[in-house]
């Protein structure tokens, strides 16, 4: 039986001169072909659930919860879930006009995306959360004021990005699509190098090497950022104690998770949720 393709579903969420939010659901699978898009003008997708593979003309990546996806204006692309099903980004769109004058005020040399992804980072973590926040209704900057802070960030950022090797062995991105999405549906339990690198089949060795190239982070690193962007969203849209929070997304005390957390986001998470403007009277 033939594939066939699914297109990605998108609803926006708002727009301005120049610019526009869209929630993109795919519930796309091993059992579908991918669909070949093309973006209408610069564009910066943040993964905010799933897994897929960003192709185009330069290059192939793993896109995981927290990464950015790049892409260019008239530039053809496909997303592919040939070792997992569906996923989900918030878009950001903008004119070639209106990002070439953030581009430019951003302090950026060319106007353009050379790298296809910005792995999940922590100069990124605020943002990244914020975003998450927008699909919950818990907006504490606009939605426009959203797009200009990723888009000058992201710039930034993307001029440090290494050229990155392509054409990962199908293996190597089935075993670490695995383990990926095996974090994500339950990031709370307790994982080391050795059982993540039990689950995907490798040593410790080869599974560090395989999954630090394939996202950008060590297991560690992506584990612990997810973690703490689940925290972030709650303590902006749930009235929970902070404690209760800390273990219910995976941290053993209180005084680890104010560390971490503050390392992240450059506040303790009281501070943070001090600076949410919505009705939500969270407890102490």
């Amino acid at each position: 039986m033939a594939k066939i393709a699914v297109k990605p579903k998108a609803r926006l969420l708002a727009k301005g001169n120049g610019w526009a939010v869209s929630d993109v659901v795919c519930t796309a699978g091993p059992q579908d072909r991918p669909f070949e898009e093309c973006h209408s003008g610069a564009s910066i997708a943040v993964v905010v659930a799933g897994t897929f593979q960003y192709r185009s003309t330069t290059g192939c990546e793993l896109m995981t919860p927290g990464s950015l996806l790049l892409g260019n204006a008239a530039q053809s692309f496909t997303c592919g879930h040939e070792h997992g099903t569906g996923d989900r980004c918030v878009s950001f769109s903008y004119s070639p006009e209106f990002f070439e004058r953030l581009a430019s005020d951003a302090g950026a040399a060319r106007m353009s995306f050379k790298a296809l992804r910005i792995p999940p980072v922590r100069e990124l973590s605020p943002l990244v959360a914020q975003t998450a926040a927008v699909l919950a209704g818990v907006n504490r900057l606009t939605c426009e004021e959203l797009s200009t802070m990723l888009a000058a960030q992201t710039v930034q950022l993307e001029r440090g990005v290494a050229p990155r090797r392509t054409g990962w062995e199908p293996s190597s991105l089935a075993r670490v699509t695995r383990v990926v999405r095996m974090i994500e549906s339950d990031p709370e339990s307790f994982h080391n190098l050795a059982s993540l690198a039990r689950q995907a089949g490798l040593s410790s060795y080869h599974f560090l090497r395989t999954f630090q190239a394939l996202t950008g982070t060590t297991p560690h690193q992506y584990l612990l950022r997810l973690r703490l962007r689940r925290a972030a969203i709650r303590l902006r849209t749930e009235a929970a104690k902070i404690l209760d929070v800390a273990l219910d997304c995976g941290f053993r005390d209180l005084s680890n998770f104010n560390h971490a957390f503050r390392l992240e986001f450059g506040a303790s998470p009281r501070a943070y949720r001090q600076t949410l403007t919505s009705r939500i009277s969270p407890a102490a």
